[in-house]
């Protein structure tokens, strides 16, 4: 993913640890910032991905983690 100047912030702390959860999360997050794009790109690559883990750290490459 190209580094976009401005990412949108999402407060992940305090919310479920479910793997399903945060990625509804980081998806709803990008398409009420207008990147419906980023957010299928997004889901695609972290159902896709091996772990818990890994979700996460994508999840730092497509928006702000708090």
């Amino acid at each position: 993913m190209k580094a976009q100047t401005t990412l949108p912030t999402v407060k992940l702390t305090g919310t479920d640890g479910n793997v399903f959860a945060i990625i509804g999360t980081v998806s709803r997050t990008l398409k009420r910032a207008g990147l419906a794009d980023k957010a299928a790109e997004f889901q695609q690559a972290a159902f896709k991905s091996g772990s818990y883990d890994a979700v996460l750290q994508l999840c730092f490459q497509y928006v702000n983690v708090e």
